[in-house]
């Protein structure tokens, strides 16, 4: 699709989420973490996992504390799904910080990303057995 604006034409692309790849782990991604969760599957909230830690993510949504982070609770999903952090994708913590264990350093795929203890809270993961 082609959009012309003042005789100047723009590409518009698909989301970026839209392109990635499908989750790794279909019945695990069609429950919601609370039910994973009581089944005993290894889900945890990014924030709470150790380094070393690796698995999968399985959910991304900003809703733990509203107007906590500086940014609308949208705005902070679509910079997380624009960094990477789509179901299915592949993740390891890597590194925390001294000061409280913040921030955190992670290896999302094959890109190593920094990001607050408070944003990870949002990021559900399913930890692969050790």
């Amino acid at each position: 699709m082609i959009i012309t604006r003042k005789s100047k034409a723009y590409r518009t692309f698909p989301p970026m989420h839209d392109m990635l790849a499908e989750p790794a782990d279909v019945a695990v991604t069609q429950l919601a973490p609370t039910q994973v969760a009581a089944a005993g599957a290894g889900l945890v909230r990014l924030s709470a996992a150790r380094p070393g830690d690796r698995g999968v993510i399985v959910e991304v949504g900003a809703q733990s504390h509203p107007g906590g982070h500086g940014v609308d609770v949208d705005e902070l999903e679509r910079r997380l799904l624009e960094f990477g952090f789509v179901e299915g994708a592949h993740i390891e913590l890597l590194h925390e910080g001294a000061i409280r264990r913040d921030p955190i350093a992670v290896r999302l795929d094959d890109m190593r990303v920094a990001l607050r203890r408070r944003d990870a809270e949002d990021i559900w993961i399913q930890l692969d057995a050790r």
